[in-house]
């Protein structure tokens, strides 16, 4: 299941603690100027803000950056820190332009603690909780929609790819056989349909990987995190840390290859005779390994349990 990112304060108020606040800050340490793209309650921010950084946080949820706002209130009044309604994937389109650079960048690709915490958004497998899942006004179509009219065999292909489910393909043929009697529109119907194929012992887990793989498909996750990867990179200064925290192998996966690729000083085919590529790296990778969350922190906050932290320095 992907964990939420933590709501927010500093270090003290009634709000837990960020994922991987300390790492992070470590890594970031330098920064003057921070993209915090994944804004959420503004946990991360909240904490840059307190060491004097100026920020500018981007949100695609209105509600969020309305709650971080307030939350922010008086930094932002002061003019450290900046809100802005945007898709991280999308900056251009929210006015961004090729001057505004910054000293550490941070992607916290967890869901907001709000999001999930309201069965409203429709994020959670709570009895009765509507089929949403959107994160923002730009998502095309909610859980509901997507779930009624996906061809089975883009369905099969979709739990194969964002959950893992061996039984990708009965599955698909489960919920397109119930659809056909009855549209899916509360968590109850998918809940319903998984127990159907993976039996009455399935449970939590096997409900949270499911809604998982429908979610990333809803907000067009991974294919906006494939794009955002060198647009990001792009917008450091030399010398500038992008940090990001995943919560799925598949969003994992992208940043370590994209990391890797960075960091290598060629990346023409390995049959090429001649180098006819950039020639030289364009930073370095700075967790040789993912850095995980620590025992303690895990147990002041288990939704940490599957986060992972990789970072990437520009040259």
């Amino acid at each position: 299941m992907t964990p939420v990112r933590s709501a927010p304060t500093g270090r003290t108020g009634t709000y837990h603690v960020p994922v991987l606040l300390a790492e992070i800050e470590a890594m970031l340490v330098n920064a003057s100027t921070v993209l915090d793209c994944t804004l959420g309650g503004g946990g991360h921010t909240a904490a840059f803000l307190e060491r004097g950084m100026r920020v500018t946080g981007v949100d695609r949820d209105p509600r969020a950056l309305a709650a971080a706002r307030e939350r922010l209130g008086e930094f932002e009044r002061s003019g450290q820190f900046r809100a802005v309604l945007a898709n991280y994937a999308a900056l251009d389109e929210a006015g961004f332009t090729g001057d505004d650079r910054f000293d550490g960048i941070l992607l916290d690709l967890g869901v907001s603690s709000h999001q999930f915490d309201d069965a409203a958004r429709g994020f959670t497998f709570r009895e009765g909780a509507p089929l949403d899942m959107r994160m923002g006004t730009d998502a095309d179509v909610d859980a509901a929609e997507l779930l009624n009219t996906i061809d089975e065999v883009d369905l099969s292909a979709l739990l194969r790819a964002y959950a893992d489910e061996p039984r990708a393909a009965r599955m698909a043929r489960e919920i397109v056989r119930r659809r056909e009697r009855r549209p899916f529109a509360t968590a109850d119907d998918l809940v319903d349909a998984i127990r159907a194929v993976l039996g009455p012992r399935s449970g939590a887990p096997d409900f949270a990987r499911i809604f998982q793989a429908v979610r990333i498909a809803v907000n067009d996750e991974l294919s906006g995190l494939e794009r955002a990867l060198p647009a990001l990179r792009d917008r450091l200064t030399p010398g500038g840390v992008l940090a990001i925290i995943s919560y799925h192998s598949g969003e994992d996966r992208l940043v370590k290859n994209a990391f890797r690729d960075w960091s290598a000083s060629c990346v023409c085919p390995p049959r090429q005779m001649i180098c006819t590529c950039r020639g030289r790296p364009l930073g370095e990778t700075l967790t040789r390994r993912p850095v995980s969350a620590t025992e303690q922190e895990i147990e002041q906050n288990t939704r940490a349990r599957s986060a992972r932290l990789r970072a990437w320095r520009s040259a």
